[in-house]
């Protein structure tokens, strides 16, 4: 049964690689599909979606429900920074063993909620449900709600065993657990002001972005999720607009609050010099107010000038080099391609891990006849793709790094664990600057002159 669908999600690859050229226009690219254990996928699992999203809360206490080796996976995922408290360092589980697992974790769950209450005063706890959770079958619901009521406390269940689909469903868990922290009823109070949905503070980017929302006049309501707290999520439903940056994780989300609270929507990004102009101005023009659109053009026009000064050093050092895209969101992958092409770079591959299909719509029109498109792919795919399109640099996460310093290939860190910011007007200036030192470093010579008495 497992070689057959082994087999089956080998199939499912001729669908989810595509080159593109004149010749195959109707030809959509198979993605969201579920991880096969030991065959061709690097997706992560349900559980890994769910923390990602909602562990950059920095005052909610987070139990993983299942075996200790689950709660490794904690503040490190993402380098999310706090101006506030630090409760999202911490990870606690239940630990469950042999025992556990015959009998049941219920009471050991409900005696985890019991210590932290005593202990910590704390006023957000989540439960995330592992896998082993989800085969044995504890009342995650249950627990929570008693739990609430014994402790006067926010404490909310996510069903997140990790075998029950993959990353893009840990996303849509985490948005359930968001909205049910705001609450069912829409806000009679409005806020002049807007929620940021999917930008998770890595590298202080989110204190980048509001230096910008403050120059342009508007105020930010609520954070979701980077250096967020329990009392701003709680007000998100004020909201006058919704601001969407990682449309993959948080577009459900969106959804549901123009649903369930009548708050509009608009996808932005601001990664990458394009995208940001066009980003501050779609904020500008949806709020339909005179003083911020005035605000913004002056901000546009002072940061424009220093930017291009800098940039035009890079891409002078850059022009006609090619690059490899493998980034976890399709928006990112979207923004990258615009930046290189900024640059005076081409863009040769490009995929994602958990990419949608109008995303891959999107890359599509961007990219440039004959660049290989791919979803969900593998080590080896990218190998075979890069040596065939001489990509001077792969931009990725932590494991893509080994692969491009084995090919002697360039790399450019865009993950969840970078310590500097790359989005915005100084994160422009810093991605060329990346860019340059790794493609141009003079070790590629050395290597590549290596390699030559070899042969």
């Amino acid at each position: 049964m497992e070689a057959q669908k082994c087999l089956g999600a080998l199939e499912e690859r001729k669908n989810s690689i595509v080159e593109k050229s004149k010749h195959q226009k109707g030809q959509k690219i198979s993605c969201d599909q579920n991880s096969v254990a030991g065959a061709v996928s690097q997706r992560a699992c349900v559980y890994c979606g769910a923390r990602v999203v909602l562990n950059p809360i920095t005052d909610a206490y987070h139990i993983v429900h299942g075996p200790i080796g689950c709660a490794s996976y904690t503040f490190d995922i993402r380098g999310s920074l706090s101006s506030g408290e630090e409760t999202y360092r911490n990870s606690f589980s239940t630990d469950l063993r042999e025992r556990d697992i015959i009998f049941g974790g219920e009471k050991k769950l409900a005696a985890a909620i019991d210590e932290i209450a005593a202990q910590h005063d704390p006023k957000l706890i989540f439960i995330y449900s592992t896998c082993v959770v989800g085969v044995i079958g504890d009342d995650l619901e249950a627990i929570a709600k008693a739990a609430e009521k014994k402790h006067n406390i926010r404490v909310i269940p996510i069903q997140s065993s990790g075998f029950a689909g993959n990353k893009n469903a840990g996303y849509k868990a985490a948005c359930h657990a968001l909205l049910d922290l705001m609450g069912n009823k829409a806000s009679q109070e409005k806020l002049e002001g807007i929620n940021f949905l999917g930008d998770f503070n890595l590298a202080g980017e989110m204190w980048i972005n509001q230096s910008y929302f403050r120059a342009m006049g508007v105020s930010l309501i609520s954070k979701i999720t980077g250096d967020a707290s329990y009392k701003e999520l709680v007000k998100a439903p004020q909201a006058k607009l919704n601001i969407v940056q990682c449309a993959g994780s948080m577009t459900y989300l969106a959804k549901q609050m123009q649903k369930r609270y009548g708050i509009p929507f608009i996808n932005i990004s601001f990664y990458g010099l394009e995208d940001t102009l066009r980003s501050l101005r779609k904020i500008a023009y949806a709020l339909d107010s005179q003083e911020v659109i005035r605000r913004t053009e002056i901000l546009i026009k002072d940061q424009l000038k220093q930017t291009n000064k800098a940039l035009d050093y890079y891409r002078e050092k850059l022009k006609g080099k090619k690059a490899a895209i493998y980034v976890g969101g399709g928006f990112k992958a979207i923004s990258l391609i615009k930046q290189f092409r900024d640059l005076g770079m081409e863009t040769v591959m490009v995929g994602t891990q958990t990419g949608r299909e109008e995303e891959y719509e999107t890359i599509r029109e961007l990219a440039a006849e004959g660049t290989v498109i791919l979803d969900d792919t593998n080590p080896t795919e990218l190998e075979k793709f890069m040596k065939e399109k001489g990509a001077d640099i792969l931009v990725g996460g932590v494991k893509e790094r080994p692969l491009a310093y084995k090919l002697g290939v360039a790399f450019c860190d865009h993950n969840h664990e970078r310590k500097h910011p790359l989005n915005g007007f100084e994160g422009a200036i810093h991605f060329a600057k990346e860019v340059h030192a790794s493609i141009n470093n003079p070790v590629w010579g050395i290597i590549n002159r290596e390699q030559g008495r070899c042969k």
